[in-house]
């Protein structure tokens, strides 16, 4: 969406991106919990320990094989380049994207540093050898996604006080299944975001304002292997991907698209600057993720339907009217909340209702990031 063409102007979004200046405001973004922002998570650990890899046994130790190799252990660490392009980028970016761009930072780093305590503390409180070793290897990858991104803040004088944030944050109960269906698409999605912000700047280099994205390649390749890992556990747990359980699926994809979307259309500027339309590079990033997803999931959304497309774009005004409902303030604001977030809900149980689509599962469930 062009921000300029259309009926939410592009002022009215920059007021609902809480500026940016200090740690302070740095780490009270990374603790707010919102809607739209990364939650950190607890869960069931008995029930962790519970899980029985041996349906997929041979696939399994493949992958722990993988994560062992560890081939990105030398990733995550700066060239020589890194400081002069930081120099020479964030020169060329006006206010509002520079504001933009931290909010991405934040938010991610925010995102990558709640899986890290996530895994990290289910590989403390189980003692089933799969999933202990599992949750270590990607509790590894995480800690070193979200200090990289929050090195970056620090180029810029904002970086989160990690500590802190695990302190101070608030925490979410989801059962294990809840955080198998969102987890798996919250990695599947990230790689699908990543690859495409890297093939795009691949193919446009002088798009790319940060250095940061010259390492989405194989930064991505660690979130697709995570995906993976929670694939394998719902194929060997056939009970999650049938019956019932197959409209928590559905509410969990639906759910996390039109976070997305919703949360894209806030930052236009970002992928204006990266020569990206956000509603094309959203779509592209749910085709990539659907088809990804048929590893695992029996049933898909209909992303092309006409109706889909205006519930998600109906999804954004509202949330935007709902933002800005809330500076308000009084009782204005209150009721200007109240119809918007009733508004929200009825569109998410519009999109929800519409038919899916139906797929049978491969007799393997891991695929390669071929994208």
């Amino acid at each position: 969406m062009n921000p300029h063409d259309a009926s939410v102007e592009y002022d009215a979004l920059a007021s609902l991106i809480d500026t940016v200046e200090s740690p302070d405001d740095a780490m009270a973004k990374a603790t707010r919990s919102t809607m739209l922002t990364p939650r950190f998570y607890t869960t069931d650990f008995d029930a962790m320990d519970r899980l029985d890899l041996t349906p997929v046994r041979a696939e399994w130790d493949a992958m722990m094989a993988e994560y062992e190799g560890d081939n990105n252990h030398d990733h995550f660490q700066r060239d020589a380049a890194f400081a002069e392009e930081v120099r020479e980028g964030m020169a060329t970016l006006s206010p509002e994207l520079r504001q933009e761009f931290l909010d991405f930072l934040i938010s991610s780093c925010t995102s990558e540093f709640s899986g890290c305590i996530l895994y990290n503390e289910i590989q403390k409180r189980v003692s089933n050898p799969d999933i202990k070793a599992l949750m270590r290897y990607m509790a590894r990858d995480e800690s070193r996604h979200a200090g990289f991104i929050n090195q970056a803040l620090r180029d810029f004088g904002l970086g989160i006080d990690l500590g802190g944030l695990k302190r101070n944050k608030a925490y979410t109960f989801f059962k294990p299944k809840y955080i198998f269906y969102a987890t798996y698409l919250s990695e599947k999605i990230g790689y699908a975001r990543y690859i495409t912000i890297f093939r795009q700047l691949q193919r446009h280099p002088d798009k790319r304002f940060h250095p940061i994205f010259r390492w989405f390649e194989r930064w991505c390749n660690d979130e697709f292997r995570h995906g993976e890992s929670f694939a394998l556990i719902m194929r060997a747990q056939p009970q999650l991907l049938s019956g019932a359980n197959t409209l928590w699926i559905r509410f969990f994809t639906l759910a996390v698209y039109a976070t997305m979307y919703v949360r894209d259309h806030m930052r236009p500027l970002i992928h204006e600057a990266m020569g990206l339309d956000s509603t094309t590079y959203d779509y592209e990033v749910f085709r990539i993720t659907s088809e990804i997803a048929g590893q695992v999931f029996p049933v898909d959304l209909d992303i092309d339907h006409p109706v889909f497309r205006a519930g998600m774009e109906r999804l954004f005004r509202h949330a935007v009217a709902h933002s800005l409902a809330g500076k308000r303030g009084g009782l204005a604001g209150l009721l200007g909340q109240a119809w918007h977030g009733a508004g929200a809900a009825l569109t998410f149980a519009r999109l929800y209702l519409l038919p899916v689509k139906h797929r049978a599962l491969p007799s393997q469930a891991r695929v390669q990031p071929v994208w």
